[in-house]
């Protein structure tokens, strides 16, 4: 796995607290929104899955969810909805042609390296179906950088997100930006990015 092992330990220390954190489900018009795009029993992957709050709407839509993370405590917390598929793995690790109806990863690639951002949404193209659904979200900025609590990083402007994700391949159907807290308490601007294959 060549995930930053930094980073996933802050997240298996803090599987409890980013549960609480996240536990409003502030993106939840963006998940309603990719719910209502998928089709009826539509097989769909949470990228990044954290403690599982999106996967288990989704599973509670009918969908038959994977919902992967490098943090095997996420993992866990994940695991203990019905209808998730949980398990431990990289960004590395998405392989596979056209299996999904739709991807959902949620600030998630954020943590990976600039020079392997391509690659993965490359992956995740190809995991996708015809026209499959894709959500992004991401905190906006430069460069890369630890936070205060030792995660790592890479940030993108509007126009360079949007940029990797057209090159991809991806068709671009909306996007929001906000701002808010994360579990480092610090308020950061963010952008989230509706498309798809």
């Amino acid at each position: 796995m060549t995930s930053d092992t930094r980073t996933i330990d802050v997240y298996d220390r803090r599987a409890a607290d980013y549960a609480d954190v996240t536990k409003d489900l502030n993106e939840l018009d963006e998940l309603k929104d990719f719910i209502n795009a998928l089709p009826k029993g539509a097989r769909v992957l949470d990228l990044g899955c954290g403690p599982g709050l999106y996967a288990q709407v989704m599973a509670d839509a009918g969908f038959a969810v994977d919902a992967m993370d490098a943090s095997i405590e996420m993992v866990r917390l994940a695991a203990q909805y019905d209808g998730v598929n949980a398990y431990q793995a990289s960004f590395d690790d998405v392989t596979g042609d056209a299996v999904y109806h739709g991807i959902w990863a949620s600030f998630s690639l954020l943590h990976a390296p600039r020079e392997k951002f391509p690659d993965h949404l490359a992956a995740l193209y190809r995991a996708l179906k015809p026209n499959g659904m894709f959500y992004i979200g991401m905190k906006l900025g430069d460069g890369d950088a630890r936070d205060r609590i030792d995660r790592f990083y890479t940030y993108y402007t509007k126009d360079e997100l949007l940029t990797y994700l057209t090159e991809a391949g991806f068709k671009i159907d909306s996007s929001r930006q906000g701002r808010g807290p994360g579990l480092d308490g610090v308020d950061a601007d963010w952008i989230a990015v509706a498309a798809h294959a």
